[in-house]
Parts: structure tokens; sequence; C-alpha cells
């Protein structure tokens, strides 16, 4: 197995046939299972009549980066598929990856500079899905926008959290070239709250948008939580995708010669799963608390929720023991302190409760155990100390429903105020769109502002409320602005 992305291309007849299935329904419910409001019988339509480029028009009338959804989302608008009642439903994913890719191999997807300048600067906190989208749409709108970003490269999750085999990085290139050309600027390598007080980026900007997602890791405080070789999961991926990405990475934790356990069994735990498989692990088991789900939508999840399924990823159909109703009790350790085995028991209910079950004990077996319980929230320490952000019972940053914080010209988008979620709702919220009317438009996307009930719909309102236009302590080297040139509005070139 090697790090390339395990999908193949469809076969372009096979795609507009799948295509042509879409039903044009009177009430398309794909757009209620679309956080992105996605316009999917319009380029279901225009696949079928092989008008690829007025497809991605329209895809990217709503999406951002479809090369990312198409990849990773789990496609929540085939659970909603009319045509799903009865018979399976539209393969509306592949569709959106294949226009998505047709785009780029022709040249289609093109920076959309603003036409013009507002003279009012933001600054965007983390470079995930969520800062991205938003990043994008307040350049286009005319904001001068910086993408602060801790790690080294620009992508946050997208860099770092998804493995190869899913998502090659040339993903993430392409559209941040795209990003640049339009006028967003890139800081990576630089910590706000260590290398940049929150209070410092506060002065310089006229607003900040914090887009640092839900990265706390929820942990599993058992006997022998100490040992060595338990790690968590986006500790193990990260480290992988450094040395895909070209980098030495001294003392790399691998699989390689290992019985490796992962604890979870979502997408997390199947990402440590393939990438496990590839650096030559010797057995990978899968232990996951609760109940397998069943194969088939249940009675109480009708469409066109979307149901929890049994669901097989290409890193399970590669191999390795998937068991459910796994408690784990203990890490048995050897005398050098490094695990060796998990001590496991059934999973029983007890008041609603999962506990385990005494007397079902036995030991797996295990030289690298991966953590993959999900998240708890966002890192306080700096937000909380330097900003004076409230957070939420569930762990997240405290915002009012235009995802404004307490502090003035402060606003969070993405997992950092929703908490761990889907990657279509992290674009959802880091751009939202205009109301129907205006999006169905034939208007150039540069054209399309941040309208709607989200983060930049406020930050679109950003200094207006929060600055004025005589900040004292950004840098003002030359201005956009000439008597003759009025458009502008006192713009300013600035040293973000």
């Amino acid at each position: 197995m090697d790090w390339k992305e395990v999908y193949e291309q469809q076969d372009p007849a096979q795609l507009r046939r799948q295509a042509g299935r879409c039903m044009d329904c009177g009430v398309p419910f794909c757009h209620h299972g679309c956080p992105l409001g996605n316009l999917i019988p319009e380029w279901n339509d225009l696949t079928w009549r092989n008008e690829g480029r007025a497809a991605i028009e329209r895809l990217h009338a709503t999406n951002n980066f479809p090369e990312f959804t198409g990849r990773l989302c789990p496609a929540p608008c085939e659970s909603s598929c009319v045509l799903g009642i009865n018979q399976p439903a539209v393969t509306i994913k592949q569709v959106e990856v294949s226009i998505i890719d047709q785009a780029w191999a022709n040249g289609w997807v093109a920076p959309h500079p603003p036409e013009r300048l507002t003279g009012k600067t933001v600054a965007v906190v983390g470079s995930g899905p969520a800062g991205l989208a938003a990043a994008q749409q307040l350049t286009r709108a005319g904001h001068t926008v910086a993408v602060y970003e801790r790690d080294d490269r620009i992508g946050g999750l997208l860099r770092y959290g998804i493995p190869d085999f899913k998502m090659e990085k040339k993903q993430v290139e392409q559209r941040l070239n795209q990003m640049q050309a339009e006028g967003t600027r890139f800081r990576a390598g630089v910590e706000i709250g260590v290398d940049i007080s929150w209070s410092e980026l506060r002065s310089r900007y006229d607003a900040v948008v914090i887009a640092t997602g839900a990265t706390v890791p929820r942990d599993i405080p058992i006997p022998g939580r100490d040992l060595l070789g338990i790690h968590f999961a986006m500790d193990y991926l990260v480290q992988q995708n450094k040395v895909g990405a070209g980098d030495v990475v001294p003392q790399q934790l691998t699989a390689e010669g290992k019985h490796v356990v992962v604890i979870g069994g979502g997408d997390t735990g199947a990402d440590c799963i393939g990438t496990a498989h590839r650096q030559g692990a010797l057995t990978v088991t899968n232990l996951a608390i609760g109940y397998q789900p069943p194969s088939d939508r249940p009675e109480d999840q009708p469409w066109p929720m979307m149901p929890q399924i049994f669901e097989v990823s290409s890193a399970h159909e590669e191999g390795g023991e998937r068991q459910y109703l796994a408690s784990t009790v203990e890490f048995l350790g050897n005398g050098a302190g490094e695990v060796r085995a998990l001590r496991v028991a059934e999973t029983e209910y007890v008041d609603g409760r999962r506990v385990p079950k005494s007397g079902t004990e036995r030991e797996i077996p295990a030289d690298l155990v991966l953590i993959a319980m999900g998240f708890t929230g966002a890192e306080r320490d700096a937000l909380e100390g330097q900003l004076g952000l409230p957070f939420t019972p569930r762990g997240d940053v405290a915002r009012d429903e235009d995802y404004a914080s307490n502090q003035p010209g402060v606003f969070v988008t993405g997992d950092a105020g929703r908490g761990q979620s889907l990657i279509v709702w992290a674009i959802a919220e880091g751009a939202p769109r205009p109301p129907r009317s205006i999006a169905t438009s034939r208007a150039r996307p540069s054209c399309r502002a941040p309208f709607g009930r989200a983060t930049v719909r406020s930050a679109s309102r950003l200094a207006l409320h929060s600055h004025t236009t005589t900040t004292a302590t950004t840098t003002t080297e030359g201005s956009h602005e000439t008597s003759q040139d009025r458009r502008h509005s006192g713009a300013r070139h600035l040293e973000l």
C-alpha cells in the first residue's frame, strides 16, 4: 500500500448516469441535509448535460472548497436524497468531487480578487476549513485579511490531520495558491497567545476571527494511562503527515512491527487504522465502546435524517479487526514501563450509562495504543487569560447568534464555537451564503459579499462598530487611495 489517494476517478459515462438519476425534485431535501445549501440538482443536471464549466460555477456558488468536502464529508445530502426513500440515493459526493477535479484540470478555477478595498483589516486565527473559508470570503469582500497558523504550514487539520491516502496535499496547495492570488496573506509558524498576544493582535486589526478548532482530545483516565506507547491519535497522524511532506521527525511514532490498538470507532480512528497498515503494523484492532450500528436505516432515524449505520471505509477494507461493546478498563505494562496489553471488558448499559460488565475481562496485546475518542472543545488558556472569553459547559468558546464573542470585534467560527463537527459545517460557518435570490444569480464569485447568519456577516460589519478607521497601531506604508480613486475608501497597505 502507498500513500496516494485510494479512490480512483469514476468513469465519465457512469458519472453522467448517476447525475441523471437526480429527479429535480419539487422540494429537494438534499438542501436540507447539506449545511452549505449546495445547489445539488442544478449541478447534477449540468453534469448530465456535460456542461462542466457551468457545473463548477454552481458548485462554487455555495461551496468554497468542494475538493475538500467531496473527499472528506460524510455526505449528509445523500441521506436526504428523495430518491433514497425507495432506492439507492444519487452518489452526490462523487459527482461533486468529479466536478471540481475536472475544473482544476481544465484551468476553470481562477482567482477572484476584490474589485475594491474597504480599508478594513481582519486577522483570522487558524487555517483549517473554517478559517480558510472565512478568509476567502472576507478577502473577496474587499477586506485585507491575514491568516495566522501556529503550525509550520498552512492548512490546519486539512494539512496535518488528514492522511494523504484520503486527500493528497496538492488539493490544499492549489487552493492556497488561488487565495494568495486573491490577496489573502498567510502567516505560518506564528502562535497567537505566545508569539503575539491576543491583545496585541486586536490592536493591530479592525477585527479578529477565531477559527482555532476544537483541538482538546478526549482522554481515557484509567490505570496505566501513563505507560509509554499510549498516544492521542492526532499526535500520531500529524507526525506521519510531516514525514509525508518530506520532514524528518526524530523518534517518530510508528506502527511498524507492532500490535496496534485504536480506541474509538470514528473517522479519526479509521485514519489511524489506514496509517498503521501502511507503516507495517503486525496487527490492528479497533475498539468501540457501543453497539455495532445496523446496516440499514433504523426506524427511529427516518428519511431525511442522517442515520447512524454501519460503515466500512477504505481503511477497514484493508484489514484489521473491529470490536464493539468493548470497554477498556486498564492498560497493562512491562518492566520497562511500556504498554504491553489492554484489559478490556464487555460493555453493558445500566440506567443509560455504558459500564464494563464484571467478569468479562480479557487482554488484547498492544505495543502502540492510539486514543481516537473525539475532542472536548477549544484550548482555553490564552483565550480565557488574555482575551477574557467565556466558554460554554461543552467546552466551546461562547458566542451569540452572529458568532460575535463578548469582546468587540472578536468573532468565533467553526469547531471553536460549535464543537467537534463535520468539515461541511466548518465551511458553512466560515463562509455563510447570501439569500438564494442572490446565490442563484450569475454574479462573479468575487462579488459575493459575506451575507447571512454567521461569523462573516458580523465580521463584514467588523471595524464599522469595533474600531475606527484611525486605529493607530496599524502601519500605513503607502495608500491605495488617491483623490481620483475614492473607491478604496482609505485602504491602507499594511504589514500584516
